[in-house]
């Protein structure tokens, strides 16, 4: 451990932030009393650098949460290889002589959280959103040798959209994965705009939202015999990953 204590979360309406109670009763149970962890809730990216530069103390290390895994880049003195590929940084250490490196941990997380789900029929997936997220989880299915194709509510030659998915798409691609925010707290009635009915016990349904436990996507898989899993084990994990990063 270093000589520094200050941790921080960028992100914008994070008040729900799992990340601040995470690490601060990390701290605790580690017997950490002088480590902090603070939410850092910016209008925009740009005011990144004053969040640095205006605090009497020097940071460690900082998770970055949405929307700005991928804007962040630009403030980052070096972008580790994975996270370069991805396009998306949730985690900065700062080094002893105020260098920013960016990580993804979100990478490990969903592998280490989404594999122990899977079967061999499991072999194209559909990834809902095109934000940070799902680039990461566009890299674990790579390496996973899961095709996958991205849904967006927006035109564009990467993506189809919701209005395409026909019960053939959702039959072949048995692997679905939210990336969105629709459905989290307080909007709990909120869900993507997929087919549900052609949903079978044959599929996979992965939310990374993870309050409420089971949004009203994972509740439509659920009726249809779906295997669920929400995204808090995977929070969890990249969450110690960062902490190894931060300590390494």
């Amino acid at each position: 451990m270093g000589s520094r204590f200050k941790f921080g979360l960028i992100g914008k309406d994070i008040s729900y932030s799992f990340s601040k109670k995470y690490f601060t009763e990390k701290f605790q149970k580690l017997g950490l009393n002088t480590y902090k962890y603070n939410n850092y809730d910016i209008p925009e990216i740009e005011e990144f650098p004053f969040i640095i530069y205006q605090q009497e103390e020097q940071f460690q290390g900082f998770s970055v949460t949405i929307p700005y895994k991928q804007s962040i880049m630009k403030y980052l003195d070096e972008v580790d290889a994975d996270a370069q590929k991805i396009g998306a940084v949730n985690t900065i250490k700062v080094t002893e002589d105020n260098r920013l490196i960016g990580y993804n941990t979100d990478v490990y997380g969903f592998r280490k959280s989404i594999e122990p789900l899977l079967q061999k029929h499991h072999k194209k997936a559909l990834i809902l959103g095109t934000g940070g997220a799902s680039k990461a989880v566009a890299s674990v299915l790579e390496k996973l040798e899961i095709e996958y194709d991205f849904v967006s509510r927006n035109v564009s030659e990467n993506s189809l959209l919701y209005s395409m998915l026909t019960k053939e798409i959702i039959e072949e691609y048995t692997v679905i994965i939210n990336c969105t925010p629709q459905g989290t707290h307080p909007n709990i009635e909120d869900a993507p705009n997929i087919p549900y009915q052609f949903i079978t016990d044959k599929h996979v349904l992965f939310d990374l939202i993870y309050n409420p436990s089971e949004t009203k996507f994972l509740q439509e898989g659920k009726k249809k015999g779906a295997i669920i899993k929400n995204g808090f084990e995977m929070l969890e994990l990249q969450a110690e990953k960062s902490w190894e990063i931060w300590n390494s």
